[in-house]
């Protein structure tokens, strides 16, 4: 089992940046593969991005690529998200999400087995 705690949101104007940080519980951090997802106000959990166990393989949705970084340190196990020139529809509670079952390609909710509380990041115009 792992635990998740996400940190670093809060309001940021458009055009700015912001990190996030996950730490997780454990000491097999590094067995398993990591991701964000997003959920805004009246819309469904939304794909992010993901990072492989390893920090080899990632993937973004497409509304972020270009913009967001996702990272990882497994010996302070915990995975990052570095999100720069936010956009207002950025706004959402983020959460990251831990697995550790082989991925295809890890973009679906039901693909992930932990999840954090999440963290709120409001952009504003």
């Amino acid at each position: 089992q792992v635990q998740l705690v996400e940190s670093g949101g809060g309001l940021v104007q458009a055009g700015g940046s912001l990190r996030l940080s996950c730490a997780a519980s454990g000491r097999t951090f590094s067995w398993y593969a990591m991701g964000w997802f997003r959920q805004a106000p009246g819309k469904e959990r939304a794909f992010v991005t993901t990072i492989s166990s390893s920090g080899g393989r990632t993937d973004y949705a497409d509304s972020v690529k270009g913009r967001f970084t996702i990272s990882r340190d497994n010996a302070e196990n915990t995975v990052y998200l570095q999100m720069n020139n936010v956009k207002p529809e950025d706004t959402a509670v983020y959460h990251c999400a831990a697995t550790r079952r082989p991925l295809a390609r890890g973009v679906e909710s039901y693909d992930y087995d932990y999840w954090g509380q999440g963290t709120q990041v409001t952009v504003s115009s």
